[in-house]
């Protein structure tokens, strides 16, 4: 295949908003490298987004990716529309026929910041919160509980799914409810709407753990650590094996631990060295294969205030 194949990069939500849609930008301008007439698409809510995905395929892409697990239905509803068309999805779980899947393994990252999380708490409750229940999201919050679980059982978790990555005003309101609640430390598994659970954080003195990017080089007074994942790597992975030719509809490629640039918890300077001590410890045995974190949680959930 050349660089003059015919791309499409499709980010979900409001226009240059959010650390995961920013995640996947700077991926696909690094991808722009290899294919400079590469498009970036940018699908705003309220779009049905299988309608406006079909009538981008009709403009007759070789390749479409869609950033992020928000990408799986809307693919799956139109892959089988435009068989000549091979897809990826990142941060996917439905490869099928022509449609293959990267994702950055969030779940590994995630988990170490549960193992983070109760090291830290004081109260002995800590929260997660997100938006949208898409997959990657369900599994990066079972894999924060059970770093949780494995790491102090006794540790109450308060977790919920809002319903909007991007509202900062539902996210503050989420945050508050679960510091009100007694959490002292935070996962926040959110996009746009980061801005909201920042503030409520700095107002109820709640350590944050962020994810995607490395939040404690941002806010280092509210940020303790980040659950990086950068899933924007996997858009400039699916463009290069897209060239290459290696690219493999109906299979998922992953990324995790092994590649400490993709996926790693980074931890603000200063942090107890007994909880640095618990995450190094609990990243040697995801490591080693000795710990595989749980996929599902069928515990209690907040509803969203």
């Amino acid at each position: 295949m050349t660089a003059g194949e015919r791309i499409a990069v499709v980010l979900f939500g409001p226009r240059g908003e959010g650390g995961f849609n920013a995640a996947g930008q700077a991926g696909a301008e690094r991808a722009r490298r290899l294919v400079p007439a590469l498009e970036v698409h940018w699908c705003e809510p309220p779009a049905d987004r299988a309608v406006w995905l079909a009538d981008l395929c009709a403009r007759g892409y070789d390749l479409v990716v869609a950033h992020g697990g928000q990408g799986d239905a809307p693919v799956a509803a139109v892959a089988p529309a435009f068989p000549a068309t091979r897809f990826v999805v990142t941060q996917g779980s439905r490869p099928a026929a022509n449609v293959a899947t990267y994702e950055a393994l969030q779940e590994q990252s995630a988990y170490l910041a549960g193992v983070l999380a109760a090291s830290l708490t004081r109260s002995g409750v800590v929260a997660h919160m997100s938006g949208e229940r898409v997959r990657p999201g369900l599994k990066g919050r079972a894999a924060f509980a059970d770093g949780v679980r494995r790491t102090r059982p006794e540790v109450r978790l308060l977790t919920c799914f809002c319903g909007n990555q991007h509202d900062a005003d539902l996210a503050y309101r989420v945050v508050a409810a679960q510091a009100d609640a007694g959490a002292d430390v935070l996962f926040a598994m959110i996009d746009g709407g980061r801005a909201g659970a920042i503030r409520a954080c700095r107002e109820r003195g709640v350590a944050q753990i962020g994810n995607v990017f490395d939040w404690t080089a941002r806010e280092p007074d509210v940020f303790v650590a980040s659950a990086i994942a950068d899933s924007g790597a996997c858009i400039e992975a699916a463009v290069r094996d897209h060239l290459d030719g290696t690219l493999a509809p109906g299979t998922q490629r992953s990324f995790g631990l092994a590649a400490p640039d993709i996926v790693r918890l980074a931890l603000r300077p200063g942090v107890a060295a007994a909880a640095a001590d618990a995450v190094a410890r609990a990243e040697a045995a995801l490591r080693s294969g000795a710990v595989v974190p749980a996929d599902e949680y069928d515990g209690a959930e907040m509803a969203p205030p």
